[in-house]
């Protein structure tokens, strides 16, 4: 998938995350997965957030079959490297150390999430 810098909202978010779950998927695959009673104003919606989602080279479309098929061309890494420096850029001048330590010690890390961090800390070194 392509490493580069996008924008995308957070309803366009819910639709990348359907395809990053199921690799591709028709229109009304991902409004039936986004809506509880699918309708064809969801539909619609779901249509034209696609639309934005592949002018912006974040979804692609395979057009062979009678229902296109769309697929993500970036990953949800580079969203969250963006994202996050969005925020450390922000709100602690573009360092992303006062943004961790307020993670971590914010929430209650797992026994798992604690032994994933020193793991990473230590490969870091």
């Amino acid at each position: 998938m392509k490493e580069r810098a996008v924008d995308v909202s957070d309803t366009e978010l819910a639709i990348l995350d359907v395809l990053w779950e199921l690799g591709e998927a028709a229109i009304r695959q991902i409004d039936e997965r986004l809506y509880e009673q699918p309708t064809t104003a969801t539909y619609a919606t779901v249509q034209k957030l696609l639309e934005r989602l592949e002018a912006k080279g974040c979804v692609g479309r395979d057009r062979s079959g009678f229902a296109h098929l769309f697929r993500a061309t970036v990953d949800r890494k580079t969203l969250i490297d963006q994202r996050l420096q969005e925020v450390a850029d922000k709100l602690c001048g573009g360092s992303l150390t006062p943004l961790i330590t307020h993670l971590v010690e914010g929430k209650r890390l797992s026994a798992r999430d604690r032994q994933a961090l020193k793991k990473w800390m230590e490969e870091q070194t």
